[in-house]
């Protein structure tokens, strides 16, 4: 797992590539004066930047073969073609040698896995690139399964608008799901950072310049996505997947499940029940409010985005607190039901597997 040494580590390189361009010459990020102390150059295209670049030159220098490699941005064909690597520019897709571009006709490259949003720069990068990257930070094999795990989990979290949002496809079609998660904006950001039309200087030692921070944009917020990921993303799956098997154990009918710790499990709970094929469905999850001490029975949407239940709790309970709605239900020491019948509460955990039990039983409206 990623350690706290780790984390810092990579925190620290972050802030060293700020200071030390900082403090240096563009040199290193143009092509009339290339770093003569780097092992590899990777190329890009010069003028307007994007998000999917930028990220995918901080990600291909975070790699064994390109660590530390001096980033050419250019659009000529014969420096191009000198170069170790290329992305986003050149119009070939050719990963035997290190050509990553996606804008030539037909092009349709996806991440795989079920994913089906055409890639970026920054998605052919991190899917010929990312499991060696990400098995770093958590000091892993590549084939590790929780590499694999936060692999798929931070390209649909992160990369994935990124490639989206490059090649122009929208998050959402009518009334349909979204067809990919976007939580940081990170692409709007990033293309903030080019030139402004009314700044004197349009210099491409500025430009370069601004790449840079770019770069550092993108990357710092990739390398928080791992992290969260590695120590938050994945214990929390961990703590819902053991949950899931035991459930049986709760009820008989499979329906209640009980997190033996509070975590986020809403995501996990509906990814985990896809991929264990669960049939029926949970209808009901309950679990200790640290705050009262109480505890809560919450019913299960009918998807991640909808706030529609699967099984609400019993409408003659809802909107009723204490001993009213103990009396209504039969069950001792409720605390309420929520209006909608999405939640509800009870001071005990016999109390809220008993209000669970019995919504389960509770013919539907």
């Amino acid at each position: 797992m990623l350690s706290l040494r780790s984390w810092c580590q990579r925190l620290v390189f972050v802030e060293t590539e700020r200071r030390v361009f900082s403090m240096a010459t563009t040199a290193a990020f143009s092509t009339g004066s290339p770093n003569p102390n780097a092992l590899k150059r990777v190329g890009t295209h010069n003028g307007s930047f994007h998000c999917d670049e930028a990220l995918g030159c901080f990600m291909i220098r975070l790699t064994e073969k390109f660590a530390g490699a001096e980033i050419v941005r250019s659009r000529d064909p014969q420096v191009l073609d000198t170069l170790d690597a290329v992305l986003d520019v050149g119009g070939v897709y050719d990963p035997s040698r290190d050509r990553y571009d996606h804008h030539q006709k037909g092009f349709n490259e996806v991440f795989g896995h079920r994913f089906i949003t055409k890639l970026s720069s920054a998605g052919l990068i991190y899917k010929h690139y990312g499991k060696e990257i990400i098995a770093k930070e958590l000091q892993l094999d590549q084939e590790h399964q929780d590499v694999l795990r936060l692999y798929l989990a931070v390209y649909k979290s992160f990369v994935e608008s990124i490639d989206a949002i490059d090649n122009g496809i929208n998050q959402y079609e009518t009334d349909l799901p979204p067809r990919y998660v976007n939580n940081t904006h990170l692409s709007s950001r990033v293309g903030r950072l080019n030139l402004d039309w009314v700044e004197p200087d349009q210099s491409a030692a500025k430009e370069n310049e601004a790449f840079q921070r770019a770069m550092i944009l993108a990357g710092g917020e990739f390398l928080e996505s791992i992290g969260y990921h590695a120590k938050s993303w994945l214990p929390a799956r961990s703590i819902v997947l053991e949950c899931i098997e035991s459930r049986i154990n709760i009820d008989p009918s499979g329906e209640i499940l009980v997190l033996n710790k509070f975590c986020p499990w809403k995501l996990h709970l509906f990814e985990l029940e896809e991929e264990l094929k669960i049939d029926p469905p949970i209808k009901y999850v309950l679990y200790q409010d640290d705050r009262s001490k109480s505890w809560r029975v919450q019913a299960i949407a009918v998807s991640p985005d909808k706030f529609e239940s699967r099984r609400p709790l019993p409408l003659p309970w809802r909107g009723l607190r204490d001993e009213e709605l103990s009396k209504e239900s039969g069950i001792p020491r409720c605390v309420f039901v929520h209006m909608s019948g999405f939640i509800g509460g009870n001071h005990t955990y016999e109390g809220s597997l008993a209000m669970a039990r019995a919504a389960l039983q509770f013919p539907t409206e």
